[in-house]
C-alpha cells in the first residue's frame, strides 16, 4: 500500500475538502484526487461519496479513517526510529497565526530562540484577528494559532496559553495623574480592539457593570495604530501590559491605575495533529517552555528594580 495514496485520504477526511487538502500538500487537486482513486481502487472500496457537491465519507471512508491514523503514525515512528542522522536535515516548516496582542508580547523573542534551537525552520507568520485565525485553522490554512478563542473542530488540538493582564495605556505628558477612576477615563477616547473582540467585550460590560457611560470608544484591530494615537495624544488605550511594558521605549507611554481592573486576555493555542510530524507539539512545547522561562525571570526581579520601573512607568 503506498502511504502517499494513504497520507491523501487522511488530509482530505480531515480538512474536509480536496483543494484544501492539495494545498497542505502542495500538489495539484487532480493530483490528490488521482491518488484518493488508486487508493480506493486497491481497496476495493469507495472512501468519499461523489454524489454531490457536500462533503461526505463513506461508512468504509470512516472505517479507514482510523487505520490511516495508525498507519502514518507508524510510518512516522518508524522514520524517527531509523532515521540516519545524517548532516542534511530536512526543514521544519511551520505556519503560524496569531493576534497582535501575541505577537506584541512575546512572539517575536520566542521565535529568535526557536530559530537558534531549530536553524533549519522555515516560518511562514499571519497576524490576523481571532475569528479570521479560527477560520483558517479550521481550513488547514495554518499549523499552529495563538488567538483569543479556541479553532473549534474535530481534528484541531487546543491548550490553554497564560492569560494576559490588560492596562489602560496614556499619554504620559497628558495623564499625569497617579490613580484614575473608571469615570475619569471615560471622560477621554477610548482605544481598544475591534468590535466583538475579547477586550472591546470585557471594557464594555466593565462600563455596564459600574453604571459608567464612555464618551467615546474606538475600535482598532492595530496595536502599533493605538500606540501611535496614543502618543499623539488621540486617546487612551487598552493594551497587554507586557506588551507595553516592551513599548514603554516611547517616553510618551504610560501605564495608568484605575480603580478598576480590566479583564485578563485569554490566550489559547490550536494546532491539527499531524501523523507524521510532531513539529507542531515540538514548537508548542517550546512556548510553553518559553513562557514559563519568562515568567520565573519577571517574579525573579529583585524588588526594588521592580517598584523603580513600575513608578517610571505611570509618572
Amino acid at each position: 500500500m503506498n502511504l502517499r495514496f494513504v497520507e491523501a485520504f487522511y488530509w482530505v477526511a480531515s480538512l474536509k475538502s480536496v483543494s484544501r487538502a492539495a494545498e497542505k500538500l502542495c500538489i495539484t487537486q487532480s493530483a490528490m484526487s488521482s491518488r484518493v482513486a488508486a487508493l480506493e481502487e486497491e481497496l476495493g472500496v469507495m472512501l468519499l461519496d461523489r454524489k454531490d457537491k457536500q462533503f461526505r465519507l463513506t461508512i468504509a471512508g470512516v472505517r479507514f479513517m482510523a487505520y490511516a491514523e495508525r498507519l502514518l503514525a507508524t510510518q512516522r515512528e518508524l522514520m524517527l526510529e531509523m532515521g540516519s542522522g545524517g548532516p542534511d536535515v530536512p526543514p521544519m516548516s511551520l505556519r503560524i497565526g496569531a493576534i497582535e496582542s501575541v505577537l506584541h508580547s512575546w512572539l517575536l523573542p520566542w521565535i529568535g530562540e526557536l530559530r537558534i534551537e531549530h536553524p533549519e525552520l522555515e516560518l511562514e507568520l499571519s497576524v490576523e484577528t481571532t475569528p479570521v485565525l479560527t477560520e483558517l485553522m479550521r481550513r488547514g490554512t495554518l499549523d499552529l494559532v495563538f488567538a483569543a478563542l479556541p479553532a473549534s473542530h474535530e481534528s484541531v488540538r487546543t491548550r490553554s496559553l497564560p492569560t494576559m493582564e490588560m492596562a489602560f495605556v496614556g499619554n504620559a505628558q497628558i495623564h499625569r495623574g497617579r490613580r484614575y477612576t473608571l469615570a475619569q477615563l471615560a471622560e477621554y477616547d477610548l482605544l481598544t480592539f475591534q468590535r466583538g473582540s475579547q477586550p472591546h467585550v470585557a471594557l464594555m460590560d466593565l462600563f455596564r457593570q459600574t453604571g459608567v457611560l464612555p464618551k467615546r470608544v474606538h475600535a482598532i484591530s492595530s496595536i502599533s495604530a493605538m500606540t501611535q494615537l496614543v502618543v499623539n495624544g488621540f486617546g487612551i488605550a487598552t493594551l497587554p501590559r507586557i506588551a507595553v511594558q516592551r513599548l514603554l521605549q516611547y517616553s510618551e507611554l504610560a501605564l495608568l491605575r484605575c480603580d478598576q481592573a480590566l479583564q485578563p486576555l485569554p490566550v489559547f493555542a490550536s494546532y491539527r495533529a499531524d501523523p507524521l510530524s510532531t513539529t507542531a507539539e515540538t514548537v508548542l512545547n517550546s512556548v510553553f517552555a518559553f513562557l514559563d522561562r519568562e515568567a520565573k525571570g519577571r517574579a525573579g526581579r529583585p524588588a526594588k528594580a521592580q517598584a523603580s520601573a513600575s513608578k517610571a512607568s505611570i509618572s
